[in-house]
């Protein structure tokens, strides 16, 4: 990213340009981006190509002021990132599902992010509900946040590393993140680069096992709380009280959209209609 594009991103996400790489940059710009840019997966139902390499996820974001999920979201924050001079490392995280097992590899993308006053932290913008701060690489106790309690702990997974993705096990040496006492993802450390992420993507946006080929979601951190746009259920919570409206028409969604995500759509997306299988 060059000087113009950098400010752009930076006018996107309402943040001022620091005048160094610091813990208090990276928190106020983890912040920021979280209440600007939503996660949201509508370019899955929308036929839209999801490309991962720096220039097109940054577009998306800036120039078509539209969201993502994770890969997209951490992907253009960590090119913001690096472009304001922080040290910056993706890391590969497979997300704990409803039995207590990791799912794929690749399954999301956070980042390592050193400060030039000697922070090292765990950013993360593609989470959906989850921290508003980056926490604390290596702090093992507990990290309060506006989002909840986190903590990052040591896994107890198998001595050997090799095999464990097949066999769901994590490996000697992951990190477990925790929200409120409950596992979100388990993280590896070694450093990946941005297209090996690639996999990951697609499975999520092809595979019909995928949460995100059966769901839509739009949603954005606010001042007060959050919204979200699930379908046609807009769902705002204030102070932790939710209110919840449901909409009738095509046009009460687009506007839905435009108004409370900044997102210009043309047509309404929608969840495709499994295929079913032929006797």
């Amino acid at each position: 990213m060059d000087f113009l594009q950098t400010d752009a991103y930076l006018r996107r996400i309402d943040a001022e340009r620091p005048a160094a790489p610091t813990t208090r940059a990276l928190h106020d710009l983890h912040l920021a981006h979280l209440r600007a840019v939503p996660f949201e997966n509508l370019s899955i139902h929308l036929g839209e190509d999801i490309e991962l390499t720096d220039d097109a996820l940054v577009a998306k974001i800036v120039d078509r002021h539209r969201g993502g999920f994770c890969y997209e979201l951490n992907g253009a924050f960590a090119a913001l990132l690096t472009a304001l001079g922080f040290e910056v490392t993706r890391l590969q995280a497979r997300v704990y599902e409803p039995s207590g097992r990791p799912g794929i590899p690749y399954d999301h993308m956070a980042l390592r992010v050193r400060t030039s006053d000697g922070g090292d932290w765990l950013a993360d913008v593609g989470f959906g509900t989850h921290s508003h701060f980056p926490l604390a690489f290596g702090e093992r106790g507990d990290q309060s946040d506006p989002g909840g309690t986190f903590r990052v702990e040591e896994t107890e997974g198998s001595e050997e590393s090799e095999g464990s993705e097949e066999s769901g096990k994590t490996a000697e040496g992951d990190l477990d993140v925790l929200r409120d006492g409950k596992p979100q993802y388990v993280l590896e450390r070694r450093p990946r680069a941005l297209a090996d992420f690639t996999i990951g993507a697609w499975w999520h946006r092809t595979s019909p096992l995928s949460h995100f080929t059966r769901s839509l979601v739009c949603s954005l951190l606010t001042e007060t709380g959050r919204i979200t746009l699930s379908g046609r259920t807009l769902t705002t919570t204030v102070a932790g009280e939710r209110e919840i409206a449901e909409l009738a028409t095509d046009a009460d969604v687009l506007a839905a959209y435009a108004t409370h995500f900044g997102i210009m759509l043309e047509r309404v997306p929608e969840v495709k209609k499994p295929v079913p299988k032929a006797d």
